[in-house]
């Protein structure tokens, strides 16, 4: 009897086994570190989370809020800030919770929020993704700056004409691989500068996430994506559980300048940001660039 490949794959035995063994590839997808078992409290802690109506950032704000810190969700949209607002109150009876408007891809609202926070609060523990207010994070030491990257830090280069928007090659995830390589770079010459300040800055991967960080690409790519997602990436809230760690695990406390992977284990980052003086030339490049 002469089989065809084609005659195996569409048997209803081949289907349904490969769905049995997806199931139990997703069931056996555990995180080293929970957070639900982290009985850290932050209570007469602030926080401030970007980006934190949706996906990762929702759920760090969320865990904070649980653990009675006073959150400020940093956002672009009003609308969609406020729902997050009132979620997060909702869910954990934490009236504390604010929001401030920020559109991290303008100077200008950057500068106005940094402004803010420094104008309105007296104290600032903890910072997720943000970088506007690191005074202020020294006067509340011990305070802790994370920020999240991506192991695709590994794909990206230096080009310090990418800053300008030169040279710049959009073709699927390239400008993303370069900005999360400057993440990491930049993260670890902050915490060069605020040894012994008592606050420390850490880098990391979140895994590989179902979020709408697909949103712009095309259907198909959106479709495969999330089908595959489904059973091996992890949700929005697995992928909040390292930047947490970061932020509040007493493990973690006094690591500066490290880079953790999905797992919260320490690893190496790519060789660029493990350069010292590529770390002092990017942050000088930076405070050149920012500067009014």
């Amino acid at each position: 009897m002469n089989w065809e490949w084609s005659d195996i794959y569409s048997h209803p035995l081949w289907m349904v086994s490969t769905a049995i063994l997806a199931i139990i590839a997703r069931a056996q997808r555990k995180a080293l570190w929970d957070p639900r078992a982290c009985p850290v409290k932050l209570n007469g802690k602030t926080a401030v989370v970007t980006g934190a109506n949706t996906g990762i950032g929702k759920f760090i704000a969320l865990d904070f809020a649980r653990r009675g810190a006073r959150v400020i969700l940093a956002c672009r949209s009003e609308a969609r800030g406020t729902a997050a607002l009132q979620e997060i109150r909702e869910s954990t009876g934490n009236q504390n919770i604010h929001l401030r408007l920020l559109d991290t891809s303008s100077l200008d609202s950057v500068r106005r929020f940094a402004a803010r926070i420094l104008e309105e609060e007296k104290e600032l523990h903890i910072l997720v993704n943000n970088a506007g207010a690191s005074d202020l994070l020294k006067k509340s030491a011990p305070a802790r700056i994370v920020n999240v990257s991506s192991m695709n830090h590994w794909r990206g280069e230096v080009n310090f004409d990418h800053f300008h928007g030169h040279n710049l090659n959009h073709v699927m995830d390239a400008t993303y691989n370069h900005t999360k390589l400057h993440n990491v770079i930049w993260t670890n010459e902050l915490a060069r500068r605020l040894q012994g300040t008592g606050v420390t800055a850490n880098s990391l991967h979140p895994g590989v996430v179902m979020t709408d960080v697909m949103r712009n690409y095309n259907f198909i790519i959106r479709f495969l994506f999330n089908l595959v997602g489904f059973f091996f990436f992890k949700t929005a809230e697995e992928g909040s559980f390292s930047p947490i760690y970061c932020a509040v695990s007493e493990e973690a406390e006094g690591i500066s300048g490290k880079y953790f992977n999905s797992d919260c284990s320490l690893v190496l980052p790519a060789p660029p940001s493990r350069d010292p003086a590529l770390g002092v030339k990017e942050y000088e490049f930076c405070e050149r660039l920012t500067a009014k």
